[in-house]
């Protein structure tokens, strides 16, 4: 490099963060406390059967999740950032995504700005993380996957594991957002690793 050039400056860790309708939110608010955590700014879309969910399962007011965030936006709000390819972000996890926001992002339906945002994650070539909640499947909703997939994004449901013996809820939740922020080479701190304290496999 010469002396007399400029170094590039060193990318800004962002990710979005969208929360659909579907159970679950534990999961998009624990992403969100742990990304803060980690130093990685959010930017937060809720779409309002989302905030259904949110009055449902959890304590928190609409004002209290937001606060969670760096960023957050209004799920009609198309002229956010998010919206625009040119706003660069290491990508977006939905949690949960429900079966109808899976439907859209699969078919390219960006009726709101979760969707959108979703879209402009896909077409930019940048990682899309979908933890679909939903059981049992039929076709259609593996269909949807499998478009999501094709188009460049991945199909993660929570699904537990129990290798790591958990003790609570709260641990059932870590190890998922764990392992969704490893797809991103994030770290969780004290994430529970199968086989990584050096016992000899079989």
């Amino acid at each position: 490099m010469s002396k007399h050039s400029t170094p590039h400056p060193t990318p800004k860790r962002r990710i979005i963060i969208g929360i659909s309708g579907a159970t679950g939110i534990i999961y998009g608010i624990r992403l969100l406390q742990v990304l803060r955590e980690i130093g990685v700014e959010t930017h937060l879309v809720v779409t309002k059967p989302g905030e259904m969910t949110r009055s449902y399962e959890t304590e928190l007011s609409s004002e209290e999740l937001k606060k969670l965030a760096d960023f957050n936006y209004g799920v009609q709000d198309m002229g956010a950032a998010i919206s625009s390819g040119s706003f660069k972000t290491m990508g977006m996890i939905v949690a949960p995504c429900s079966v109808k926001t899976l439907s859209e992002i699969a078919n390219g339906a960006t009726g709101n700005l979760l969707t959108r945002a979703a879209d402009v994650v896909l077409k930019e070539r940048r990682k899309l993380v979908l933890l679909v909640r939903e059981s049992p499947l039929h076709a259609g909703h593996l269909k949807s996957m499998l478009a999501v997939t094709e188009n460049g994004g991945i199909i993660a449901p929570p699904v537990p594991a129990f290798y790591n013996k958990p003790q609570s809820v709260g641990d059932i939740v870590d190890y998922t957002v764990g392992r969704t922020l490893d797809l991103f080479d994030l770290e969780m701190p004290g994430m529970f690793r199968w086989k990584e304290e050096g016992e000899a496999g079989d």
